[in-house]
């Protein structure tokens, strides 16, 4: 079935459609919402209340070509999340918490590491480091954009983006990881 066909009959609140939705997706946007929450139950339960949320919306989506459907999932799924986080109240890091240094290089040069150790690196950062780094690196927002949505200002979006990289760049370097080789 063509998307713009899945989104009609969701429209119509196809039960048979819904559950084939749900199949298709469970997977990838629990681990989106355990990247921002980190508890498993945390997870679970904003993951069902997204695809409630989007079950209950697919009236506001269009079809904007292949893949409309994940977007606008993922969009319900990461705004669940960071409502959490904004309830939950998670703390923010003061730009005099961050002690002057170098600038961070893109991760460029870690092209042999596994994606499980930086899954898992990243589960690890603070609350407020990890929520900053998911939506700048992993899901592509501005830092105007993330400003706006963890109403924070934007030198506080990049402080934690700069520090999360230099934990994140810490780790691997302890784990063996150095400019693309894994020391044996």
């Amino acid at each position: 079935m063509l998307e713009n066909q899945l989104i009609a009959e969701l429209k119509k609140q196809n039960p048979f459609v819904q559950k084939r939705m749900y199949d298709t997706f469970v997977k990838r946007m629990f681990r989106l919402c355990i990247r921002y929450v980190r508890v498993e139950e945390d997870a679970q339960e904003l993951l069902m209340n997204g695809f409630l949320k989007f079950f209950r919306s697919i009236d506001k989506i269009e079809f904007r070509g292949e893949n409309s459907i994940e977007a606008y999932l993922k969009k319900v799924m990461i705004n669940e999340c960071l409502m959490f986080l904004r309830q939950k109240q998670f703390s923010t890091i003061s730009l005099d918490e961050i002690a002057d240094s170098e600038p961070i290089n893109n991760f460029s040069f870690y092209e042999n590491i596994d994606g499980e150790e930086i899954y898992d690196l990243i589960l690890k950062l603070p609350d407020g480091y990890r929520t900053v780094f998911n939506l700048f690196a992993i899901e592509g927002y501005s830092h105007q954009e993330i400003a706006e949505k963890l109403k924070i200002s934007e030198n506080t979006s990049k402080t934690q983006l700069h520090k999360a990289r230099i934990i994140l760049q810490t780790a691997l370097q302890k784990r063996g990881y150095d400019y693309g080789t894994k020391y044996r």
